[in-house]
């Protein structure tokens, strides 16, 4: 028995997690097989003293090297066939060259055609690349800005609590106790999107409310969603259910003015009147989505995003267009727009919306 234990000590140095309960079983399944039988020793060991797969190796060589027997494992009575490990298929068919190595392996190549499609143009998708699309943006995961609240929360550093001192000193009969504090809790800020959803942002409009279901959904308590179009649309509701095909089609029944004219101006005028002045823009962040084409009067649009920006906490323009290179901002609607944001963002691939996360985050 002490050799027994002592080879169960040196399995333990060498790694192996075989711990007291563990030593106590092999000792007793020794005790009911032959010890002198190498191939009972060999597995009355392995089957008690082993935990996991990666102390198999270790303890073949421990066996090996303590009691100088080589005992090779057993080899399964059926063979298994080994599973091919899983792939991604790729986005576009792969193209073959003339000789055999021309071939490029699919998992290397699904990777590479992801990586494309994520700085991608949304509009100029074709539909297969849009079903793929929708799994990338159902991948985002948002982490939603925080303010500090008015209440307070126990801590162990900040501001003395002058109650909760006063309180543990009363509990020790006076003795001095040791002092409390407390800080200001979190809270996630508002995020409020309004998403232009007329016809010139039709191509983007799809994945701009997938978008915003994957917002909503990450933060269904401080998150509001609008559509401008001829009108103002709440759409908070719909985006808030789990399934997003369904929170996608309940939207479209709620939205009269899918891929109509353009009032920003208006739309926006309607949100601040009826929702934003009451509660839902103050102190939030507003993400307007728009390529700023209005056909209503733009100094309408001026002073809503003034009077917006100084409810909100920050506001921020994202027009799919800005992604492009030697784009001016030369729309009626985002001229008038600019000076009242913080920034003037591009949201026409799936990576400029993980940017406009984190710069949601940020703020």
């Amino acid at each position: 028995m002490p050799g027994l234990v002592g080879f169960a000590r040196a399995l333990r140095d060498a790694g192996v997690g075989c711990g007291p309960e563990r030593v106590q079983a092999y000792l007793r399944a020794v005790a009911e097989f032959d010890a002198a039988e190498p191939s009972q020793l060999y597995w009355a060991g392995r089957l008690t003293l082993c935990a996991e797969p990666d102390d198999l190796p270790r303890y073949d060589a421990g066996f090996a090297a303590w009691f100088g027997l080589a005992t090779s494992r057993p080899s399964p009575s059926a063979p298994q066939q080994r599973q091919p490990p899983p792939r991604i298929a790729a986005l576009t068919p792969l193209e073959s060259g003339d000789g055999e190595g021309a071939e490029q392996p699919p998992l290397r190549a699904a990777a590479s055609d992801v990586e494309v499609l994520r700085h991608r143009d949304i509009g100029e998708l074709s539909p297969a690349e849009r079903a793929h699309l929708r799994e990338l943006i159902a991948l985002l995961r948002p982490d939603p800005p925080r303010r500090s609240a008015l209440r307070l929360r126990p801590a162990r550093r900040g501001e003395l609590d002058p109650r909760r001192t006063l309180r543990a000193l009363l509990a020790a009969g006076g003795e001095p106790a040791r002092l409390r504090r407390r800080h200001k809790a979190r809270r996630p800020r508002r995020v409020v999107l309004l998403v232009d959803v007329s016809g010139s942002m039709s191509p983007y409009a799809d994945a701009l409310l997938r978008f915003a279901h994957v917002v909503t959904r990450a933060a269904p308590a401080s998150t509001e969603t609008f559509t401008l179009g001829t009108r103002m649309t709440r759409l908070t509701r719909q985006l808030r259910q789990r399934d997003p095909e369904h929170a996608l089609t309940a939207a479209a029944r709620a939205v009269p003015d899918f891929a109509g004219g353009t009032r920003l101006g208006e739309g926006i005028k309607a949100f601040l009147d009826r929702w934003g002045q009451r509660g839902a823009a103050r102190q939030a962040v507003v993400v307007v989505f728009s390529d700023g084409w209005e056909r209503g009067d733009p100094s309408l649009l001026g002073e809503q995003m003034a009077r917006l920006r100084r409810l909100a906490h920050a506001v921020l323009w994202v027009n799919p267009h800005a992604g492009r290179d030697g784009y001016v901002p030369v729309q009626s609607g985002i001229r008038v727009a600019l000076p009242h944001v913080d920034g003037l963002l591009a949201g026409h691939s799936v990576q400029t919306l993980q940017e406009l996360l984190s710069e949601v985050r940020r703020a």
